[in-house]
């Protein structure tokens, strides 16, 4: 992996290494993926302010997160099946994290349990809930959280149904899976290190889920019971609810409107994630950057502005940061790492971006995360006749 130079050159490899249904998976988006394409040719839209002769010799990427030192304005996004993209998948990406010194994410649906993570790492995680139908079954997960001594709470919001991803559909992941066509077959026959990987993994299920739930049992039944339990009726009262029995800090993961982000405000949430789920949910749906803005404006002040949605370089990370966002969440960027080679690969994902947005720093004249904002960007002397501090 040593002539890898950016992302794109791990998802590559993670294409190569992963059998079709996996790497898709996370790789698309839902419908005709309009949404998906907007969070990266929207980001593209905006352009930096170059600047010279500026002594740029105590370039730091350090910063705080919730209060926390993080040695990268970043995060780890929750992502689902992570352990199906690489052998005990979850586990690897929450050590890269923890190494390099950033926050990292459990998802729900995740293939290594809460349990399993936090006895494979040295410090706590963060943990993303989805609201089941079933609340006991979601009151348990919280304290099965809280026994683990996760850091924060990721309260996904986005996903009351789900958006259809016609690759998934394709490749047999419905439910009940249907991953045993021969087209998969041969595809798994030639990923011989990913099928070992596999065999030798703490689960090949939903862990969080598998012996906690009555009939859950091999991937086809699990799945069944996750497909009956996006609960339609969620809405901000359950925010109440889940506040009652969290005692920590409180993240809001989706929210893409003013409107929603006001709402989201009032529950006393810690943070809130700009995010439209990675273009797979509401196609359609406006790119995550182009409505920061917006929500910064509005309740920026109020609660801190996480970013989620088409960060693939370090160039990425400036823009939504200028844009006004504390932190960024990275999903795709870190699991084409964790495909291409485990910790390694993660680890060299965030390496790559890091550098990158050092490097970005430098040349826009910024020494510090603290110092980033809309005045690196070429649109913010078009649109403002107030004088920069750094003219």
């Amino acid at each position: 992996m040593k002539n890898i130079t950016c992302i794109e050159d791990l998802r590559q490899i993670h294409k190569r290494r992963v059998p079709k249904p996996f790497f898709d998976y996370v790789d698309g988006g839902s419908y005709a993926e309009e949404t998906l394409r907007a969070n990266i040719s929207d980001m593209q839209k905006f352009k930096f302010r170059q600047r010279i002769l500026v002594d740029i010799s105590k370039r730091q990427l350090n910063t705080t997160i919730l209060g926390e030192p993080a040695a990268l304005p970043l995060i780890l996004a929750p992502i689902g099946s992570g352990g199906l993209q690489y052998m005990d998948g979850e586990i690897y990406a929450c050590r890269a994290a923890q190494k390099v010194g950033i926050p990292y994410t459990l998802s729900t649906m995740s293939i290594c349990s809460i349990e399993d993570v936090a006895a494979n790492v040295e410090k706590p995680f963060w943990f993303q809930l989805y609201v089941m139908k079933d609340r006991g079954f979601a009151k348990s997960l919280i304290e099965r959280a809280i026994a683990a001594k996760c850091s924060a709470l990721v309260l996904t919001v986005d996903l009351q149904v789900l958006g259809q991803r016609h690759a998934d559909v394709k490749n047999g992941l419905t439910v009940p899976p249907k991953l045993a066509t021969l087209r998969n077959l041969i595809d798994f026959a030639t990923k011989p290190a990913w099928v070992m990987g596999m065999l030798k993994g703490k689960s090949r299920n939903f862990g969080n889920i598998t012996g906690h739930v009555k009939g859950a049992g091999d991937l086809g039944s699990t799945s069944a019971w996750v497909a009956s339990q996006f609960d339609q009726s969620l809405n901000w009262k359950d925010v109440e609810w889940i506040r009652s029995i969290w005692p920590g800090k409180l993240i809001i993961k989706g929210i893409l409107d003013v409107v929603d982000a006001r709402e989201a405000v009032k529950t006393g949430a810690e943070a809130i994630v700009v995010s439209n789920h990675g273009g797979r949910q509401l196609d359609g749906a406006p790119s995550s950057i182009s409505v920061l803005p917006e929500i910064v404006q509005d309740v920026g002040s109020q609660t801190e502005i996480m970013f989620d949605g088409g960060i693939r370089t370090g160039q990425d990370v400036m823009r939504a940061l200028a844009l006004g966002a504390k932190s960024c969440m990275i999903g795709r960027a870190y699991i084409y790492g964790l495909g291409a080679g485990g910790q390694a690969g993660v680890e060299l994902a965030l390496d790559l971006i890091g550098k990158e947005l050092s490097t970005t720093m430098g040349l826009t004249g910024i020494n510090h995360i603290d110092e980033i904002d809309r005045r690196v960007l070429t649109d913010y002397m078009q649109t403002n006749a107030v004088s920069s501090p750094r003219n």
